[in-house]
């Protein structure tokens, strides 16, 4: 389960795609892809090519019906941990994480799509990391102007959820600000002659859902509405990083 953790201090935004930070020159740095799913595949298509943006998610609860067409997740600060250093990337050194995206970046969540889709590829510098962590991040007009430039539907916000409930279309807009943390085990071990995966999975029938599951209008989650605290901790609560190089949008070891 990921680990929520609070911050003191805002980190700048640098560019929206960055290399890995690292003194190696580029002939030996790893590739690793960061990926994301929401449905695992079947064993019988394991191993195949990437999977690809499908059609939307239908939920029930056997009396309501909520269909989701697009999640929009923004993301900025995802860093991976070296083994045996003993600082988190919150605190330690620049020896201590590798920096894979500053950002804010856009996750286009993929719907409807069996195995993971890749969203972005970087350079890793060889090692051994234990913990990826990221921030899911309200952008900011001020602080992230260029990226609200370019989504200005997602100024002040940090998820964006469409879809229908019961066949009327709704828009959540989560804003809100949390780190998470996902321990790596066993290591990923990156290296110079093969690539990496890594795999976010979203979890999304517990989105929008209360204690006893029966589904919840998303619009009662917006900004001031009684279920919002609901849908935050539970979106919080419904992301899984793991190792994914056969992209079947389950941990390579055994955990998903």
């Amino acid at each position: 389960m990921p680990r929520l953790m609070s911050r003191a201090t805002a980190v700048a935004v640098l560019a929206l795609v960055g290399g890995a930070c690292s003194d190696a020159g580029p002939s030996n740095l790893n590739q690793l892809s960061f990926n994301s799913a929401t449905q695992s595949a079947p064993a019988a298509v394991r191993g195949a090519a990437f999977g690809s943006v499908g059609t939307p998610e239908t939920f029930t609860d056997g009396s309501n019906t909520l269909v989701i067409d697009q999640v929009q997740l923004v993301l900025r600060e995802i860093e991976l941990h070296r083994e045996g250093a003993t600082a988190d990337c919150t605190t330690g050194g620049v020896d201590d994480c590798e920096e894979l995206e500053i950002g804010p970046t856009l996750l286009d969540v993929p719907l409807g799509t069996v195995g993971a889709a890749r969203s972005f590829s970087v350079q890793l510098a060889p090692g051994t990391y234990d913990k990826v962590e990221f921030e899911i991040h309200k952008a900011s007009p001020s602080d992230d102007a260029a990226f609200v430039t370019a989504h200005p539907d997602l100024a002040d916000a940090s998820v964006k959820v469409t879809g229908t409930y019961n066949g009327t279309a709704f828009s959540y807009i989560g804003r809100f600000d949390v780190e998470m943390e996902f321990a790596l085990s066993p290591a990923l071990i990156a290296s110079e002659t093969a690539a990496s995966d890594l795999t976010l999975f979203v979890d999304l029938d517990q989105w929008f859902r209360d204690q006893s599951g029966t589904l919840l209008n998303p619009s009662s989650a917006n900004s001031g509405q009684p279920n919002q605290g609901v849908v935050e901790q539970n979106i919080k609560t419904s992301l899984e990083a793991f190792e994914d190089d056969d992209h079947d949008g389950r941990d390579d070891h055994g955990s998903i």
